[in-house]
């Protein structure tokens, strides 16, 4: 069975231990988007819930954790980090043909897009980002020994240990040579900044469409896809959601580059940035360069991963030729940040 459906029966008979009504007539439906765990909605019995699944099949070591998402969202849902309330893990592959679990569903809004075009202002366009911007801030701010996460992470520099998976994960799925890779892997490992000791739990992939916000308010209610959080450094996630504003508008991920974003409500990345260490009680941020580089390179390895799974039939979105073909253009504005 592909990654796009579900066997209900089996999954109801093993889900009537855990939650109510799922006998009667349970029923998935794959939701759009998503390139790397597919995610789908059951209901049954009048309730919905939300199941996330590793893909089946062949896949690159290391990826597609929901085991740790799972143990992650379940740790935060007592703290300032907007979660949904989780409900079951299955680590037996025999019952849908691979690991998953089970979560809340929640009623809100997904923003695609960067520019807010739902948004009925600036001022609530402004308000969004502050929200987004808020989030972070109390991520940061979690106290991982408090919530049992201390052994969520390994020891040692953050962005050494990143750069040797992100090139392990780029080899295992490299289709071809890209001469600009080869030159931000090298650029990278000799311009790593040294390790300043800051630790905490890190998204791993904190943008705009990885979290939902309440129906009609300028509100985050729940921060998902945690699939790449780890104990690291807070500036990844922050370098991460900038990185994401300088992509090309009429790219397959919508950027803000070119953008008048004053005119809009949104803020410049020098206004966000400050409003975060505000909040985070940092005076400044050194090396900012080399962690928009690094974003870069990790995201274009991280295409270039849906590229390999699109040509061996895993991927899990119709969109992954087009993400797919982003590992050059992404990894030429990571060079010219470089120059």
């Amino acid at each position: 069975m592909s990654s796009q459906q579900l066997d209900t029966k089996r999954l109801a008979a093993y889900l009537a231990d855990y939650l109510p009504g799922m006998k009667n007539g349970l029923t998935a439906e794959k939701f759009p988007g998503g390139q790397s765990n597919p995610t789908f909605k059951l209901t049954a019995d009048g309730r919905s819930y939300v199941l996330r699944r590793k893909p089946p099949g062949e896949l690159l070591p290391s990826a597609h954790a929901v085991d740790r998402e799972f143990r992650v969202i379940r740790a935060l849902q007592d703290t300032d980090v907007p979660v949904p309330r989780t409900h079951v893990l299955c680590e037996d592959e025999s019952v849908i043909g691979s690991m998953f679990y089970v979560m809340e569903f929640m009623e809100g809004r997904i923003l695609w897009d960067p520019l807010l075009p739902e948004a009925a202002s600036n001022e609530e366009r402004g308000a969004i980002y502050d929200a987004m911007n808020k989030t972070m801030a109390a991520l940061h701010s979690v106290d991982v020994d408090a919530v049992g996460l201390s052994d969520y992470g390994k020891p040692g520099n953050y962005f050494e240990r990143q750069l040797a998976r992100w090139t392990r994960q780029y080899r295992a799925s490299e289709t071809g040579t890209v001469p600009n890779m080869e030159m931000l892997m090298s650029w990278l490992s000799a311009n790593m900044p040294e390790d300043d000791g800051t630790v905490s739990l890190v998204h791993g992939d904190y943008r705009l469409d990885n979290m939902m916000f309440h129906a009609t308010e300028p509100r985050v209610i729940a921060l998902l896809d945690w699939e790449l959080s780890t104990l690291g450094h807070p500036l990844a996630d922050l370098a991460n959601q900038c990185m994401a504003w300088m992509l090309p508008r009429d790219s397959a991920m919508k950027g803000l580059s070119g953008v008048d974003r004053a005119a809009l409500g949104i803020p410049s990345d020098e206004e966000y940035i400050a409003r975060y260490c505000e909040r985070t009680g940092r005076a400044g941020i050194e090396n900012w360069n080399f962690y928009l580089v690094f974003s870069l390179f990790r995201l274009a390895a991280i295409v270039q991963g849906i590229k390999k799974r699109a040509l061996i039939g895993t991927a899990s979105s119709q969109e992954a030729d087009a993400r797919g073909n982003l590992v050059e253009p992404l990894s030429q504005l990571a060079v010219d940040l470089i120059h």
